[in-house]
């Protein structure tokens, strides 16, 4: 009886252990596929937007005396912000990645993200604005971004927009840090993170 039982003890034990190596596979198989990279979207742009979270601003949220078209009440990017934007700019063309049209959030440090890319004419869309601290409201900027998408002609794919974390995690389902990039597939409503290597 005794030995029936060590054996099974054995058994669960050499499963359990199958299991967690199949499941650690199979994270990093799902985590593999879950990313791609800019020679994968050149080669398939069609229907695709990359949403890219506003390079490095220091703190959280903005002060309360938030105003749109004064800078100085919004929280900025940093110096180090501004490289991380310029730096991503030169992969972006070193890649040859082009945008058709490049939307921006009116919030200051998305405008500047934006035009330190160097990449093209930055457009302001106030779909792409931050809901974050109820500046503006949520349901309507996501209703503007939806009308917006309404208005893009196939053929004026791939989009860049630059925006805030509440609005990327909102339409792709997906997290992201400063300068970091999702590719968001209109027709299979997929999201993927973008990598970029220099």
């Amino acid at each position: 009886m005794i030995n029936k039982i060590l054996l099974l003890l054995k058994y669960i034990n050499m499963h359990t252990l199958l299991l967690i190596i199949f499941l650690l596979y199979s994270n990093l198989s799902f985590s593999e596929i879950k990313s791609i990279n800019l020679g994968h979207l050149k080669k398939n742009s069609s229907g695709k937007i990359v949403f890219l979270r506003h390079a490095f601003a220091p703190g959280n949220g903005d002060p309360s005396d938030f105003k749109f078209n004064d800078c100085s009440t919004q929280r900025n990017l940093s110096k180090s912000g501004v490289e991380q934007a310029m730096k991503i700019g030169k992969i972006i063309k070193n890649n040859k990645v082009k945008f058709n049209k490049i939307y921006s959030s009116y919030w200051c440090r998305c405008l500047d993200t934006a035009k330190y890319l160097d990449i093209g004419i930055v457009i302001p869309h106030k779909g792409l604005n931050s809901f974050y601290e109820n500046i503006v409201d949520r349901e309507e900027t996501i209703n503007s971004f939806k009308n917006l998408l309404k208005k893009i002609k196939p053929s004026e794919y791939p989009l860049l927009m630059v925006t805030h974390y509440v609005v990327i995690s909102e339409i792709t389902g997906l997290s992201v840090s400063s300068g970091e990039m999702v590719v968001y597939d209109i027709k299979t409503k997929k999201s993927k993170y973008l990598k970029i290597i220099e």
